[in-house]
């Protein structure tokens, strides 16, 4: 391959990564599902979770959280509840959360209570009575590879997820992302969290991250009702990291300038970068865990 070639495969391979990042808010970050399945003879709970599903869907166009019940009486009835990141459109979390029902069906089947976690949105259901765990409790952790080295890492993360607890703290929506002293932070609580119960929440997230992933640069740290996440970048964050809320993607501005530039580009190259994207993408492997129930 000559230098023009591979000027040209590269430049394309680039464009290709930026273009897909931005659907990096659909792909599967964790799932749970319960030990015990629908005893279901007559369908009766396979429709109550269709009709609370549909709601759910229909619900995440014009809104980035909502709870709802569906079924009649105690025994039969299914409750669930889905939401997106706060900096995702309404239609990009309507396409986050129509991704969840057919994984949740995928991956836990007939389970009574499910949770499947996506990088931009998160859905979870369970049969009426299903013992939940505490709204604290540590689900799902990624903590980085690479280690901080050097000193005044430890003192800039904690200024900076400090920045997290007041941000949690002081709005309505229960989100907050941005960059401090190198460090690049999201945080989101659920919907229906108090603010005083969200940062509760929030602080023990960032004191479990500090025990489970010490000096990772990054870090993401899933509870029942809050998540963090952290990227430390030594030489400053990126222009394009703090115009777009998402911890390991590329800012959709950019995205949009790049896609001009190299537009021309787009063509042999890029069916190259997707067949060896598709390539990697299906040696990947989710992780899971269970609920207790």
């Amino acid at each position: 391959m000559g230098p023009s070639q591979s000027l040209f495969f590269f430049l394309t391979l680039a464009l290709f990564s930026l273009l897909c990042s931005s659907t990096d808010y659909t792909n599967l970050v964790f799932k749970g599902c319960a030990d015990q399945n629908f005893q279901d003879s007559n369908g009766i709970y396979k429709q109550t979770l269709k009709n609370l599903l549909d709601t759910l869907i229909s619900q995440s166009s014009s809104s980035k959280f909502h709870n709802a019940t569906s079924g009649d009486g105690s025994s039969s009835a299914i409750n669930g509840l889905f939401q997106c990141r706060g900096d995702l459109s309404n239609d990009d979390c309507n396409s986050c959360v129509k991704r969840t029902p057919g994984l949740a069906q995928k991956l836990c089947g007939q389970a009574i209570a499910a949770r499947v976690q996506l990088n931009g949105c998160y859905l979870r259901y369970e049969i009426s009575g299903f013992r939940q765990v505490s709204g604290t409790e540590l689900l799902y952790k990624v903590c980085g590879s690479t280690r901080a080295s050097g000193t005044g890492f430890g003192d800039r993360l904690d200024l900076a997820l400090g920045e997290i607890v007041k941000g949690v703290g002081s709005g309505s929506s229960g989100f907050y992302a941005g960059a401090y002293e190198s460090v690049y932070v999201l945080g989101q609580c659920e919907g229906d969290l108090s603010s005083g119960d969200c940062v509760n929440c929030v602080k023990n997230a960032i004191d479990k991250s500090k025990s489970v992933c010490g000096s990772s640069i990054s870090a993401q740290i899933y509870l029942q009702e809050c998540y963090i996440s952290y990227t430390y970048y030594p030489s400053g964050v990126p222009s394009n990291q703090q115009s777009f809320s998402q911890p390991s993607g590329t800012g959709r501005n950019t995205q949009k300038t790049v896609a001009l530039v190299l537009g021309g580009l787009v063509g042999v190259g890029l069916v190259m970068a997707c067949l060896l994207f598709a390539k990697s993408a299906f040696k990947k492997k989710p992780h899971a865990y269970k609920y207790s129930g």
